[in-house]
């Protein structure tokens, strides 16, 4: 029996490993693994959870963004927004204590017991203008572009607090290049373009 248990828990981490070494429980199964076997790897910690019903090889170099997988796997649709989304592109001194997401306004908010998520509500072009896809150790994660992102802080300054905003705008003029036409794009589609435009001038003078 000893026997069968260790083949079937070497196949299973071998299917594990050509699907990236991270599969959900669901995916798992449909895949061949037999619960008892997938439960296995789980209890001996040859599998360890990334979030609920997630679990990925422990072998593994530690995931280099645990938090945004998280929210991505449980949240596909969500997008990285605002402060989370400044400090993935390394544009704010702020340092996150939750993940900021943004999400249609009809949609239910996700049930994520870790990390801490903050949800923002979009709508129309406000969330589909400038999103990008990443991919962070296997997982797409969605997430808001610079210039973008500096939009909608302004847009959401009175939750965020306006210094935050600012040297958002600066860090993105400064250390990604952009120009203030990239800028006021989105500044138009979050209608802040009026609340900006002063600042921007300010600073690119």
């Amino acid at each position: 029996m000893s026997v069968q248990t260790s083949t079937a828990e070497t196949v299973a981490i071998g299917i594990l490993r050509r699907h990236g070494g991270l599969l959900r429980t669901s995916q798992a199964i449909a895949l061949g693994i037999h619960p008892r076997t997938w439960y296995s790897l789980r209890d001996s910690g040859a599998v360890v959870p990334v979030t609920r019903g997630v679990y990925r090889l422990a072998d593994l170099p530690p995931l280099s963004a645990p938090d945004l997988i998280a929210v991505a796997l449980r949240a596909p649709q969500a997008v990285v927004c605002l402060i989370s989304a400044l400090a993935f592109h390394e544009i704010t001194t702020q340092i996150p204590h939750e993940v900021s997401i943004a999400l249609p306004r009809l949609v239910r908010q996700p049930r994520i017991q870790h990390p801490p998520v903050r949800v923002f509500r979009y709508s129309g072009a406000c969330l589909v203008e400038g999103v990008e896809t990443h991919t962070i150790d296997g997982v797409t994660v969605r997430v808001f572009n610079p210039a973008k992102t500096v939009a909608d802080c302004f847009k959401f300054r009175n939750k965020i607090g306006l210094e935050v905003a600012l040297e958002a705008l600066r860090f993105c003029l400064e250390r990604k290049g952009t120009k203030p036409d990239g800028v006021l794009r989105y500044a138009r589609v979050c209608r802040v373009e009026k609340i900006m435009l002063p600042y921007l001038e300010a600073i690119w003078s």
